[in-house]
């Protein structure tokens, strides 16, 4: 069983990450970043697959109708810190522990994705329109469906062929299963699967009519932070969640620099090995005391991403 009730706290770990991003790319501590979070909740073959979508403006607002451009994010830094922010959600709610995230955490795919297209300019109205189509569009396409009559299967049963995004691949089910899993996907009563943040919020929103502000179109200016400066802001925020900086030497606590970059697999091992840290980390998680045991099943040999991800109860 789904515990869709986990969605709306993805969707805020999701902007917690986001925000905190934005915010830094601005030197002014009061600039407000805003954007629309969709969840999602299915796969290419329909599988529950929880996932974000996300329109967000690519820099800050100003109290004084300004909008200061940022710089543009890195996949790399958001999917980080959104694996932190997701792993302390849940164990916060129970649903994970320890030893579970300390075996995620050696896997060699971490199981976790961001993707940040390009940038849309605000007068690009067809592109607006096709990318907030995009975030909220239907659980499947009738163009990729195929029903099979009773009269017309080999077995007498109904059936339904559905073929996957990139029309390389099909999947075919019983067409109770097929039903059966689309009902995973409706949202329970009062759901909200569009949530809007900071500047975009209900209560952002409220205020600036009350003020008769909600019209005025804000002018655009340049940041003046660096991207290096921004980097080195970024490297500090992950110092802190982490609580540990790599590059502060643990015996003397002087600071170290890189002076080179070892890539050769071979010479990392022996040098790791002569200073006796060489750990190999595809051992299995330690023994714990848990009230059950779920068992995953992978779609293939090399996939360490379950199916049903991380929201059962």
């Amino acid at each position: 069983m789904y515990d869709r009730k986990l969605l709306s706290k993805l969707s805020r770990c999701g902007w917690k990450v986001l925000s905190t991003y934005l915010k830094r790319t601005i030197p002014d501590e009061g600039a407000t970043p805003g954007a629309a979070i969709a969840v999602q909740t299915f796969g290419d073959f329909q599988n529950f697959n929880p996932h974000l979508h996300v329109i967000a403006a690519d820099g800050c607002f100003s109290g004084n109708s300004i909008f200061q451009v940022g710089l543009s994010p890195k996949p790399r830094d958001l999917q980080e810190l959104f694996r932190y922010e997701v792993f302390k959600m849940l164990k916060a709610e129970g649903k994970i522990t320890d030893a579970v995230i300390e075996n995620m955490l050696s896997w060699r795919h971490s199981g976790f994705n961001v993707y940040c297209g390009p940038a849309i300019w605000p007068h690009d109205e067809d592109a607006l329109e096709n990318l907030a189509h995009y975030i909220i569009r239907a659980a499947f396409s009738q163009e990729r469906m195929t029903y099979i009559a009773e009269h017309e299967s080999s077995d007498g049963i109904a059936k339904v062929t559905y073929q996957s995004k990139d029309g390389k691949t099909s999947k075919t089910f019983d067409g109770l299963d097929w039903l059966a899993q689309l009902t995973t996907h409706i949202p329970d009563k009062n759901e909200q699967m569009v949530r809007y943040y900071g500047y975009y919020s209900n209560k952002s929103r409220g205020m600036r009519k009350g003020a008769d502000k909600e019209d005025d179109m804000p002018a655009l200016i340049n940041s003046d932070l660096s991207a290096a400066q921004f980097r080195r802001n970024w490297a500090r925020l992950i110092q802190k969640v982490y609580e540990v900086d790599p590059l502060i030497c643990p015996k003397c606590q002087g600071e170290m620099r890189v002076i080179s970059i070892i890539e050769d697999q071979a010479i990392i091992k022996k040098i790791l090995q002569h200073l006796g840290i060489w750990e190999t980390r595809s051992h299995d998680p330690p023994a714990c005391k848990i009230p059950h045991t779920v068992e995953f099943t992978y779609d293939d040999a090399y996939s360490q991403i379950p199916p049903g991800d991380y929201f059962l109860q």
